[in-house]
């Protein structure tokens, strides 16, 4: 059997990238899969293609309505809902003096606020049936800082913060939560021009296993976080980041290739 044999999962932003490795990976390994993401075209083309296992339901994370219209698609099409991962977020390179407030609340309500409204929605189900795993995807940004993603930081620095509030008082009564925190992936934000795997990776000269990050490596972890062999996680923050958050890797220091 399957690691998450016949558990209906929730996957938001789940039509490309990270969320997309993680709806395949998902349903490859049992779980009956809800694709939520506002991209109707790429959504529907992945429930396609993975099948009877997999549906698509357009939906805004910033919107409680939508929030409950998915929970009941979800619910009518496999049953009550065992695992959350709320990956759905925006990326925005603006320096602080060059951000509206707008703009700032933006970030904040796709990364923050979507987080916070399917944990509270989709956690009450969980909640009531005593089991359930909410997975919420930050970021190394969420546990360091870079110039230019101020608004970026302050979200996915909260999403950190939210998550461990929520494992102490959901984890009492059966639903744990943690976080997932990538460093650089090859998705569509992480690599916005496409560029080749060889050139993305010159940029990660400085990061210990020299090279940008594969969409499935972070599904993976998402995938053990979401099954019971993670039954003691709560609260924790799992780093898939090649050693990003180690310290700046020099080289011609001691240790680097060919010294």
């Amino acid at each position: 059997m399957g690691r998450l044999q016949n558990k209906v999962t929730i996957v938001t932003g789940g039509a490309r990238g990270m969320g997309a490795a993680t709806a395949r990976l998902f349903a490859a390994e049992g779980a009956k899969v809800v694709i939520a993401d506002l991209l109707d075209a790429d959504g529907a083309a992945l429930a396609a293609e993975i099948g009877d296992s997999a549906r698509f339901v357009r939906h805004d994370v910033t919107d409680e309505t939508s929030w409950q219209q998915l929970i009941g698609t979800a619910e009518s099409s496999f049953g009550a809902i065992d695992v959350l991962v709320n990956n759905a977020g925006i990326l925005m390179f603006k320096t602080i003096a060059e951000t509206a407030r707008a703009e700032f609340q933006r970030v904040l309500d796709v990364n923050l606020v979507g987080c916070f409204l399917g944990t509270k929605l989709v956690g009450a189900r969980m909640t009531e049936r005593g089991r359930g795993s909410i997975v919420n995807i930050s970021s190394v940004d969420g546990m360091k800082a870079a110039n230019g993603l101020s608004a970026y930081n302050a979200s996915k620095w909260a999403v950190r913060g939210f998550t461990k509030a929520a494992a102490m008082e959901f984890g009492h009564k059966g639903v744990r939560v943690n976080s997932v925190h990538p460093g650089g992936i090859d998705t569509a934000m992480g690599n916005p021009y496409a560029e080749a795997k060889a050139e993305v990776n010159k940029r990660y000269g400085m990061v210990p296993m020299q090279r940008v990050g594969e969409p499935v490596e972070v599904a993976y972890t998402s995938l053990f976080l979401a099954s019971d062999e993670s039954s003691y996680l709560c609260g924790a923050e799992i780093a898939v980041d090649g050693g990003m958050l180690c310290g700046q890797y020099y080289v011609g220091f001691p240790g680097a290739p060919g010294v």
